[in-house]
């Protein structure tokens, strides 16, 4: 296994990704890396955390870049999935009033 420098990705060969996938997807997955499949040598085939595809694949509208701007700066990008709920119930309730 070799990583190259230029943009950290882990070099490795087939034999070794059908041996150890699950190893291998996690590595992928927690240090947020790609993952070059080669045989014999010559690439063939990149994996990428669903996170990174995603992102590549869909390139985020400007209009949701500066959303997320914005939420960064008033500190609401930290917010849970249930305090988002508890937020949106108020907010509801509040209006039927």
């Amino acid at each position: 296994m070799k990583t190259t420098e230029r943009n950290e990705s882990i070099v490795v060969s087939a034999l070794s990704v059908r041996t150890s996938f699950g190893k291998m997807l996690r590595r992928v997955e927690e240090e947020h890396r790609s993952l070059v499949i080669e045989k014999r040598g010559t690439p063939k085939a990149v994996l990428l955390s669903i996170g990174d595809y995603v992102r590549l694949a869909t390139p985020e509208p400007e209009v949701l870049k500066l959303i997320g701007e914005e939420s960064r700066e008033a500190g609401t990008d930290k917010l849970t999935q249930r305090q988002i709920e508890q937020v949106i119930k108020s907010t509801r309730a509040q209006k039927t009033k």
